[in-house]
């Protein structure tokens, strides 16, 4: 049951960051990785990155603890 609500909550995050990734908000900040002429990464997403790796591991470190 832990891993579905895992696999459900990776899911989710997942989701909301791509659709977060391809939106356009008020503090993008500068472009940090040009991906295509008209498109790239910016500080706000790497930002974004970051908090979506960590909830990740967070999410990870949470299904595998041993225990009920």
């Amino acid at each position: 049951m832990r891993s579905a609500a895992g696999l459900v909550i990776a899911v989710v995050l997942t989701g909301f960051t791509a659709l977060l990734l391809n939106g356009t908000y008020r503090f993008e900040g500068p472009v940090v990785l040009p991906v295509t002429s008209s498109h790239g990464l910016h500080a706000g997403d790497v930002a974004l990155l970051l908090g979506w790796a960590a909830a990740m591991a967070a999410l990870v470190a949470l299904v595998r603890r041993p225990g009920p």
